[in-house]
């Protein structure tokens, strides 16, 4: 399977040619893949950020491609804005930027942008609106007189409006209660669902991304040292947290179980998992 899209040897310098010069990403092979939950993470200053700021041409490399559906998306300014619609990017504390006076303008204003029709808009923003729980009522009011949690709704909608094929989201549930977090990833895996669309989630949760994705890919001072499912990435617990990242709770219990002797599987990340895996070691069915 091709890839849906990817970087080919992705380098962005920050304050090229002066004293401050950094380098956020180095050389950067990454690859996403059509209907794929995938997971990134790395700690903060990582260079997660500037990676998936690559994805939908908020940023140009210094150097090396970045390419959709194996078209450069800088090959010509009319594949850069096609690719801004296709691959949807939801920053970090999306309620911030909010601005339109009413929640149905904030949702349309993406597809507005795209040149369709009133009555396509129209279905666009209602059925995004769905997906995240907004009820129609709710869609002439003003964002800034709606809660936390709904705020960030609405500015999840107004990417979704948009039917990207690749979705991102940089640490969706920041910030949020437990009621909160389920409700978002519900959102956003019935988003998955319903359209085949790859999603590319951004946390600092390992319990987050370990329940929740396919695959993950590890970041870290602008290269990617680890990649796989996320039974093979938690395996490197020793050097996630060296990098300041770690590995889930339950893991990192029955990892201590294994030292004592007990056979269980690679991976742990839930109590129902727990649950199997003792009465496994128990022999009991």
């Amino acid at each position: 399977m091709q890839p849906i899209i990817e970087t080919k040897k992705l380098t962005h310098i920050y304050s090229a040619g002066t004293p401050f010069e950094r380098g956020a990403l180095v050389d950067v092979d990454f690859s996403a893949y059509p209907g794929e939950y995938l997971g990134i993470i790395g700690h903060t200053g990582s260079g997660k950020s500037t990676l998936i700021q690559h994805l939908n041409a908020l940023l140009k490399p210094t150097s090396g491609q970045v390419l959709f559906e194996g078209k450069d998306i800088w090959s010509d300014p009319k594949t850069t804005r096609a690719t801004r619609f296709q691959v949807g990017l939801v920053f970090q504390y999306p309620e911030y930027q909010l601005f339109e006076e009413t929640v149905y303008q904030d949702i349309s204003f993406g597809p507005k942008n795209m040149g369709l029709g009133e009555d396509e808009v129209d279905r666009r923003v209602r059925e995004a609106a769905r997906f995240v729980g907004l009820r129609d009522d709710q869609l002439e009011k003003s964002p800034f007189d709606l809660s936390g949690g709904q705020k960030r709704r609405v500015a999840i909608a107004g990417i979704i409006a948009m039917e990207p094929k690749v979705l991102i989201l940089d640490e969706p549930t920041a910030g949020l209660d437990p009621v909160g977090v389920e409700s978002i990833l519900g959102n956003i895996r019935d988003y998955h669902e319903s359209h085949n669309a790859t999603i590319i989630l951004v946390s600092h949760s390992m319990e987050e991304v370990a329940r929740t994705v396919d695959r993950l890919v590890v970041v870290n001072d602008g290269v990617i040292p680890f990649r796989g499912t996320p039974e093979e990435v938690f395996c490197h617990g020793e050097e996630l947290e060296a990098m300041g990242l770690g590995v889930p709770q339950m893991t990192r219990v029955f990892n201590q179980l294994r030292s004592m002797g007990v056979e269980l599987p690679p991976s742990i990340y839930t109590i129902e998992q727990a649950r199997q895996a003792i009465l496994a070691a128990k022999g009991v069915c």
